[in-house]
């Protein structure tokens, strides 16, 4: 599986449970630290005339989704942008000890230059 930032968190989740493989796309590491300050109406991103209500209560399911300690670091792959404007990127490196850490100087939260970094993730997964 691959996820991207919340999807990396959500992503590390389902590969501790199920024991699969994940790659990281900078991925969030405390989302329920970092979104607690964004609690009550906010705007959506695409059209800021639309406005949804972030509950207390999502703070809650995102800390029961932490997942710990990795149990098998060999199934993740983290690439990490220093260039991340969003996440800390020294955060995320931490966050995966054990795991194949692709550390990219520059780039951004949505890894612009994805297309350089294809095959290793095709590769770590297995797909041709």
């Amino acid at each position: 599986m691959i996820g991207s930032s919340l999807g990396g968190f959500y992503a590390t989740y389902v590969a501790q449970v199920c024991g699969c493989r994940a790659v990281l796309l900078n991925p969030a590491v405390d989302p329920a630290r970092d979104l607690a300050k964004y609690i009550g109406e906010q705007a959506t991103w695409h059209d800021p005339g639309e406005r949804f209500f972030f509950e207390p209560r999502y703070i809650d399911e995102l800390r029961e989704l932490e997942a710990g300690p990795l149990r098998v670091p060999g199934n993740f792959f983290a690439v990490i942008a220093k260039g991340d404007e969003v996440l800390d990127w020294r955060e995320m490196v931490a966050r995966y000890p054990g795991a194949r850490i692709e550390l990219i100087e520059g780039s951004d939260h949505a890894i612009s230059d994805f297309d350089d970094h294809i095959d290793a993730i095709l590769g770590f997964l297995g797909l041709p």
